[in-house]
């Protein structure tokens, strides 16, 4: 059954490997981004293309609860009132009349949520670029900032580079306040209760000084705007396009993620930059690249996943281990190879300045913001590589593994893209209500890279190693799970954290790894799989809450369990039991649940290729095991 069930998977995977041997799957996201790619063409007036419109629309009105009459932030998911409005608002842009039965519905739900009024930052900055919304209620960010010195409490450094890219465009359309073309003239007044609605925020731990210092500074800003001297203002406005110029990143887009890359075509835009201007017409063609258009539906990628989605399936065909998947893994590696970050010093420099780069990037191109998990994952999966491929990848190797360790937190832990990114009184801003402005370290990622350098031979004694894994420890939950920052959640942090302390030498009898088995046995559901839902992020969690198996959360469970020596226990005979139940007939698995994390209670994600490799590699892993003598996992994942 299960040499079977690995065969056709291998083979599956094998057949959507690109020409040139990499993989890459669709990133979904919410809909927001669709309706906001919507927006954007009526933003700048670009001719409609209205087939387009009619997928998108398609798409949107798909994805509409049927339950709570809007739309959430992952399938199946709560009433969430910003991407409901900005949903709404590109379906009324598309033409859906405001008194269709699914659009009636959609508004009684917003209104009910305190409407558009209610909707976060980002959602009342783009209704006030279409005039559908006041600028009042936008907290004010005056391009000065970029100005100035690293250690005043305000700096773009301090903020994680996802924030940066994205804030540092809005500077200057939150000072130049343009207004969109919107040809057709539509707008959502229909959305406003009238009634004052209190500003709300996602964040975790705010503090009530802090809060109430900056809405006191935004108060005063707001009061002074218009004050700003003339000469300091066009300074600011130039530095903020120096800035996005040189992250520009080409057809990749500024930061590769589709917020900043639309930010940065509104901005050049707003500037009088004309469409056929290089940087602008760069800017714009990197959003159409994450279009994804089938026959009846698209929609647009928050960003795609190259780099990760073929390090991950190399790594998958690696466990395999026969001699074609071995050629499709290599095949992988030489094309992730040149895609090492060697010449670039990112925005990481300003805190670890004199590290040499040497990472990888999440997507085809982002030399300014490479990362560390993504790092981890190809330097192993090249280290595994070396009985076969020689010493060909050592000097990547090398490369990866002095980055790494050069971006380590002082807490021993590391964050995604840089280090000591922990300035969490800026959580408080009233900017920042969706409580993601800063990028520290996680559990998830600092098992990762603890994996990657005990699989090279990092000594448990070194300082660096010591260090990383009394971060792990004080970072352990009661229960014995470990939290997941990129991947939902619980079950995803737990299998990276036990993949680690193998790597480490911890066996099966250490106390924070038999928790840690302890408690996925006990959240393993009663048809053998294991799933988690994107609600454990709440604020209010209080331990884990029972949800649907999926494939890609089960193959987690199970990789983490193998990795703690449990391969012949009754609980990974019945996962990988549902993994063979639950394949499909073309090989892989189907899994319409979003598992990925990108801002915990704001943002999520359906990795499409999860459930593609994942599975695969747990059960080639517990075949392997179950044949050999051996019964621990030699390798980091």
């Amino acid at each position: 059954m299960v040499e079977q069930a690995v065969a056709r998977a291998a083979a599956a995977l094998a057949a959507a490997q690109r020409d040139d041997g990499h993989w890459v799957f669709e990133l979904e996201a919410d809909a927001t981004i669709p309706a906001e790619y919507v927006l954007l063409r009526h933003y700048l007036g670009e001719p409609v293309d209205a087939g387009l419109e009619a997928k998108i629309g398609r798409y949107l009105r798909r994805i509409q609860s049927a339950g709570h009459d809007g739309w959430g932030l992952f399938h199946g998911g709560a009433f969430d009132v910003s991407a409901s409005v900005k949903a709404y608002y590109a379906l009324k842009m598309i033409g859906d009349l405001p008194d269709a039965p699914h659009m009636a519905r959609a508004r009684a739900a917003i209104l009910a949520a305190g409407g558009a009024a209610a909707s976060n930052v980002f959602t009342r900055i783009q209704l006030a670029l279409y005039e559908a919304g006041p600028w009042s209620t936008v907290p004010t960010m005056p391009p000065e900032l970029i100005l100035l010195p690293r250690w005043f409490p305000i700096h773009l450094s301090k903020m994680s580079y996802w924030a940066r890219t994205v804030v540092v465009p809005l500077l200057v359309l939150g000072a130049l306040k343009p207004v969109a073309r919107n040809p057709l003239g539509v707008k959502v007044d229909e959305l406003y209760t009238g009634r004052p609605v209190k500003a709300g925020s996602k964040a975790a731990d705010r503090k009530f000084l802090w809060t109430a210092g900056f809405t006191t500074l935004d108060r005063l800003l707001k009061a002074g705007d218009g004050l700003w001297p003339k000469g300091l203002r066009k300074r600011a406005m130039q530095a903020c396009v120096d800035f996005v110029v040189e992250r520009l990143n080409g057809e990749d887009g500024l930061g590769a993620i589709y917020p900043a890359m639309a930010n940065s075509v509104m901005m050049f835009d707003a500037l009088g930059y004309p469409a056929v201007h290089p940087a602008r017409a760069v800017a714009r063609l990197s959003v159409e690249k994450l279009l994804v258009i089938k026959e009846d539906e698209a929609y647009c990628q928050p960003c795609v996943s190259p780099v990760w989605d073929t390090a991950l399936a190399a790594h998958a065909m690696m466990e395999v281990g026969d001699p074609p998947a071995e050629d499709r893994a290599a095949r992988a590696l030489q094309w992730l190879g040149p895609r090492q970050v060697l010449d670039v010093e990112g925005d990481w420099a300003e805190e670890r300045p004199g590290v040499r780069p040497g990472g990888w990037a999440f997507q085809y191109n982002n030399a300014h913001y490479p990362d560390l998990d993504d790092t981890a994952v190809v330097v192993m999966a090249m280290d595994r590589a070396r009985g076969r491929a020689g010493a060909v990848h050592d000097e990547a190797i090398a490369r990866g593994v002095e980055w790494t360790a050069g971006l380590q937190s002082r807490d021993g832990g590391w964050g995604a893209f840089d280090a000591d990114n922990s300035y969490h009184y800026l959580n408080n801003l009233p900017f920042a209500d969706h409580g993601a402005l800063l990028d520290p370290p996680t559990a998830d990622v600092s098992a990762r890279c603890v994996s990657m350098l005990a699989q090279i031979g990092e000594a448990d004694g070194s300082a660096r190693m010591t260090a990383a894994l009394a971060y792990l420890d004080a970072e352990q939950e009661a229960d014995g799970s470990w939290f997941g920052r990129w991947g939902v959640n619980y079950v995803y942090g737990t299998w990276s954290a036990l993949c680690a302390l193998n790597a480490a030498g911890r066996g099966g009898d250490h106390p924070s790894v038999a928790k840690a088995v302890g408690w996925l046995k006990s959240i393993q559901n009663p048809d053998g799989g294991w799933g988690e839902d994107c609600e454990s992020y709440a604020l209010d969690y209080a331990g884990y809450m029972p949800a649907p198996s999926t494939a890609s959360q089960t193959a987690w469970a199970l990789l983490g369990l193998m990795a703690a020596g449990e391969v012949e226990s009754p609980a990974v005979e019945r996962g990988i039991g549902w993994l063979a139940r639950h394949q499909d007939a073309d090989g892989l698995w189907g899994q319409e649940q979003y598992t990925g994390g990108g801002f915990p209670r704001v943002f999520y994600l359906r990795y499409h290729g999860y459930p593609k490799y994942f599975p695969l590699w747990a059960m080639a892993r517990y075949r392997n095991l179950r044949r050999s003598n051996a019964r621990r996992v030699a390798w980091g994942m």
